[in-house]
């Protein structure tokens, strides 16, 4: 199996569109994890993907904008919303690069439903909030579900933007799908957008129990990577089998 190379851009056109949104104002928190301890967690047929023998543990913070069935037309109200989310990284049998979502915790009930029944997306509803003080972000969240109250509270610092990013930064952020575990199938959810326009960032708080509720044990050390990025527009494409022999096979 040949696994697609890291990219900047998405290198997979997506010929129709099923979801639009935009990702604004994200931190992106990152500490290296063992690719044994992590297969478990994701979906069948897939595998960690990894950087110089080691994978990643991700929480993202950042404000949904405008979801909704074309781009620049989000649903009033439901449509936005502050989301953090604990995601790992993996490949699948046609050498895919996506993330794999332990968990997306969100402040809309409805979204959050919607996301859990038709895409059987780890989604939890959350008293959240994302609050900006000139470069200066903070992230909290205190899940409402019944037997996990698990909070997160992270304040990240935006430094200089990043005139080009190092291999490691572009594994990490360079994402074109999503790899989910759905209706007793493996299936991967493509998408499309811009390049990241990536900052450096300083992590100046962290207080969080969403990493230990999504099965991981709380860091020990610091982050080994902490990025920002005032956002991208996204489009998704239609969800396809991992075991689906691409064309011409």
């Amino acid at each position: 199996m040949t696994v697609e190379a890291v990219t900047p851009t998405s290198p997979r056109p997506i010929r129709r569109s099923i979801m639009a949104q935009s990702w604004h104002d994200l931190s992106f928190l990152h500490w290296p994890a063992d690719p044994a301890t992590v297969q478990r967690f994701l979906p069948p047929d897939t595998r960690p993907d990894t950087f110089e023998g080691v994978t990643y543990v991700g929480l993202i913070g950042f404000r949904m904008v405008d979801v909704g069935p074309v781009p620049g037309v989000g649903v009033p109200y439901l449509g936005t919303f502050p989301e953090t989310n604990v995601r790992l990284y993996s490949v699948d049998g046609r050498g895919r690069r996506a993330v794999v979502f332990r968990s997306l915790d969100a402040s809309r009930l409805l979204p959050v439903l919607v996301a859990q029944t038709v895409f059987r997306l780890p989604y939890k509803w959350s008293r959240m909030s994302l609050r900006r003080d000139g470069d200066v972000f903070t992230y909290t969240s205190h899940r409402r579900w019944f037997g996990s109250r698990a909070r997160s509270r992270m304040v990240v610092r935006a430094g200089e933007a990043i005139a080009e990013p190092t291999p490691l930064e572009h594994f990490l952020s360079a994402r074109w799908g999503l790899h989910v575990d759905a209706f007793g199938r493996s299936l991967h959810l493509p998408n499309v957008h811009p390049q990241w326009p990536l900052h450096r960032a300083e992590l100046l708080e962290f207080d969080d129990e969403l990493l230990t509720a999504a099965g991981f044990p709380a860091p020990l050390e610091a982050p080994v990577s902490v990025l920002y990025s005032p956002g991208v527009p996204v489009r998704f494409g239609t969800p396809q089998s991992i075991d689906r022999t691409p064309p011409g096979n």
